[in-house]
């Protein structure tokens, strides 16, 4: 069967699918996006399509990087959060990071 659509639409349309929403930077994604100078980040996980508000010193951010990392998206990231801490030092990240690594959440 013939398919009036053009081969570019197509690909575009299938490039589209299973993003699931997720907010695209020259086709990478990003899992944190940062509020209220570090202390609040939305966290997108992509393995449910959903975006959580969280106080990033709260145990329920760690769960919500713990189980992205172990859905294999820990070093995306932990790239993420040293690139956070390079450009605002002053808002916490590298603490941040230091207590998702003594939680464990990169291991395995």
């Amino acid at each position: 069967m013939a398919s009036n659509t053009s081969k570019t639409a197509r690909a575009s349309v299938r490039a589209g699918q299973g993003t699931g929403g997720a907010l695209s930077v020259l086709g990478e994604y990003k899992y944190l996006i940062p509020l209220a100078n570090g202390r609040f980040a939305y966290v997108r996980n992509l393995t449910n399509g959903k975006t959580a508000h969280l106080k990033t010193d709260s145990d329920a951010f760690v769960e919500e990087i713990r189980v992205l990392a172990a859905a294999g998206h820990g070093a995306k990231i932990r790239a993420e959060l040293e690139a956070l801490n390079a450009a605002s030092p002053e808002d916490g990240w590298s603490a941040t990071e230091k207590r998702l690594v003594d939680a464990g959440v990169f291991e395995g």
